[in-house]
């Protein structure tokens, strides 16, 4: 079956096309600039040589550019490769390679780290967005306005429904990152079925301000609001003043965040504002406490905050509370239509319902990813007995609805973004004062989870806990890097020699 889900765009277009599909600062672009533009960046990619299953690699803010690119991408029937803008030169060259990408198109505040990692890679071509005050490009860069070059033809590639859309890169207790491989269709439906569940309608302003290189942010932002013909905010940063002034002079009506965000809402001061015309909040990628539900709620009359849960590897929604009255505060809700979720036991056999029946979350259905490429091992570990193992622990109540204990990975979630330890660990094993190191999560009020490095020094050795924080932060994203570090003279070990990372927690 031929299917691009480039054909959003188009259809949104044909439907309303001088309509806005997004404002930026004191610019707004419509549909059919939007179908235009990337139009454009199709032919150009096309001029380049790239051709059909190539990556493009695209480490982006929330800007316009991010949409002409991605569906510049799409009509082209190549695969995007969203990166983090805060990734390191090692980050950014391991990513590069491990996804095969053709090119790189990059934000000029990022573009000397950018740079370094590209230059770590052959045949890597590195594109810049700049701004009106930039100060030049870097040599051996190519100012994104290349892209533009080509004429618009109407064209889009008749991809298959099964070819790759985009490669998101996750990660596991090894640390190694692995690349989600998400189709056309499982886009199309995720974006589709959730968009549903809210009731999303053309008429609505979202605010995008998670991160469109993130899945939540691609999938259930961006996708949902093209496919239903809205009008999108982006907002290249979240900060608590300017998330309101975008809601007060946009009329905003959704919102989707995740907890640190509605916590950061919650302590503005709103006197005088009006923001009366907000109607519904989505909240992902980390449990909300009920307090803040309510308390939200209350401060914010007429929105009503419904929760869910995914991962890369489900295309953004699994399950969902579809409303005020159907929902069940912390419980992440019901699986979304096409989609079976299940709890099970070691052996992958089913476990009844209840709080004590705490087993693992695995899923089928049309938003499962195809599989982590070029990882077949990892894809057949994933996929044991023809279930995707979620890696969460949970239990299923009585009316069907999932709730969510624990994680089986090791996996902190700070701020709504993903930290995985292991690959912490790898960083500060190569400081050479330190001869053992654990990462794990604490809880922190503001960010769910902080980062807490345990650090056990060689013989003789000396380091000061912040000189080996600041170590780790000149070679990780700034999300990642250990807020704290606590030197201890071992660390605890099981009869195996594991470190008993459970023993640290407590």
């Amino acid at each position: 079956m031929s299917f691009n889900l480039a054909t959003i765009l188009r259809e949104s277009r044909h439907a309303h096309p001088d309509k806005p599909l997004c404002h930026f600062a004191d610019t707004s672009f419509s549909y059919a600039q939007v179908d235009e533009i990337s139009g454009r960046v199709a032919n150009s990619l096309r001029a380049l040589g790239l051709q059909r299953g190539d990556k493009v690699a695209v480490q982006l803010p929330n800007v316009p550019q991010f949409l002409f690119t991605y569906f510049g991408i799409l009509k082209a029937g190549l695969t995007m490769v969203p990166l983090n803008p805060l990734l390191r030169a090692a980050e950014i060259a391991y990513h590069l390679e491990d996804s095969d990408a053709k090119l790189l198109v990059t934000f000029e505040s990022f573009a000397d780290e950018a740079l370094k990692g590209a230059q770590q890679v052959e045949d890597v071509t590195t594109y810049i967005v700049t701004t009106p005050t930039g100060h030049g490009l870097p040599e051996g860069t190519v100012h994104y306005d290349e892209l533009y070059s080509a004429e618009d033809t109407g064209d889009i590639e008749p991809t298959d429904a099964d070819d790759t859309a985009a490669l998101l890169y996750t990660s596991g207790t090894t640390g190694q990152p692995k690349g989600a491989e998400l189709t056309h269709f499982q886009l199309y439906m995720n974006c589709t079925v959730a968009g549903e569940l809210f009731g999303f309608r053309d008429d609505d302003i979202a605010v995008a301000v998670l991160p469109l290189f993130h899945v939540f942010g691609l999938s259930s932002v961006l996708n949902t609001c093209v496919r239903y013909g809205g009008t999108m905010v982006l907002a290249p940063r979240f900060d608590q003043e300017s998330v309101l002034d975008i809601i007060e002079r946009h009329r905003c009506t959704v919102f989707s965040g995740v907890p640190t965000m509605y916590f950061a809402l919650l302590s503005a001061d709103t006197a005088g504002r009006d923001l009366g015309s907000l109607r519904v909040g989505v909240s992902g990628g980390a449990a909300i406490p009920g307090e803040v539900i309510r308390a939200f709620e209350e401060k914010f009359p007429g929105v009503v905050i419904l929760e869910g849960y995914g991962l890369s590897e489900t295309a953004s929604t699994t399950t969902f509370n579809i409303s005020a009255e159907a929902r069940k505060v912390l419980s992440i809700g019901k699986p979304i239509w096409g989609v079976q979720v299940r709890v099970v036991d070691e052996n992958d056999e089913p476990l009844p319902p209840g709080p004590d029946r705490i087993g693992e979350i695995v899923v089928r259905g049309h938003n499962i990813m195809k599989g982590y490429y070029k990882r077949p091992e990892a894809t057949a570990e994933a996929f044991r007995n023809g279930w995707f193992h979620t890696g969460d622990l949970g239990y299923a109540d009585d009316d069907g609805y999932l709730f969510i204990v624990d994680r089986k990975k090791d996996l902190i979630i700070r701020g709504g973004y993903n930290v995985y330890p292991r690959e912490i660990e790898e960083v500060l094993f190569t400081h050479p004062a330190v001869a053992e190191a654990a990462v794990v999560g604490k809880p922190d009020p503001r960010l769910g989870e902080e980062v807490l490095a345990y650090i056990a020094l060689k013989p003789g050795a000396s380091a000061a806990p912040e000189e080996i924080a600041a170590y780790c932060k000149d070679r990780v994203a700034a999300y990642k890097y250990p807020r704290e570090v606590r030197l201890v003279d071992a660390l605890p070990k099981g009869p195996t020699g594991k470190i008993l990372k459970k023993a640290l927690r407590a």
